[in-house]
């Protein structure tokens, strides 16, 4: 039996953290710089850097109703994501990612800089959308459902410019 989200689908939540206590979990941490070469409703084309390796990546709409998404990612030469990411739209999205393993699943808790400072997302990947998983004592509240948290989104509308009261 096959226990894994079909290829070239993501299943994805998102998670506010409430406090740095992640940091003691993290097995791992890296840079990421994105950009955008498309940025529409239904679809976004993303290029990423991350320290040695480089990944373009197409992102489809969130189907009517559910957690999963069209996601085709393949790796690419990390000059020709450098040379990509001039042509981006908007600003580029800086970031260090996390790892933090919980239970059988592994947070990815994003820590944003530049335009974006101040926050910080944990996104967990699920095989199925009914998956349970474990929830560290850092984990806040749930925000998958709004859009103003996606990377896209911050791209064209980074954290620093949000109206918070």
């Amino acid at each position: 039996m096959n226990n894994t989200a079909p290829k070239n689908q993501e299943i994805e939540r998102k998670f506010l953290v409430n406090d740095n206590r992640f940091l003691n979990e993290s097995v791992c941490a890296y840079d990421i710089e994105q950009g955008y070469l498309c940025l529409q409703p239904e679809k976004n084309v993303r290029v990423r850097l991350s320290d040695d390796k480089a990944f373009l990546t197409i992102k489809g709409k969130r189907k009517a109703n559910s957690l999963t998404r069209f996601e085709w990612e393949r790796e690419i030469d990390p000059e020709d994501a450098r040379q990509l990411l001039q042509l981006c739209e908007d600003n580029t999205v800086r970031k260090t990612r996390h790892i933090i393993p919980c239970g059988i699943h592994n947070f990815e808790v994003d820590v944003f800089h530049g335009e974006n400072e101040g926050l910080i997302v944990a996104e967990i990947e699920l095989d199925h959308e009914n998956d349970s998983f474990d929830r560290p004592e850092w984990l806040g509240t749930e925000v998958t459902e709004e859009k103003r948290y996606y990377n896209a989104y911050l791209a064209q509308k980074p954290y620093k410019q949000w109206n918070r009261h």
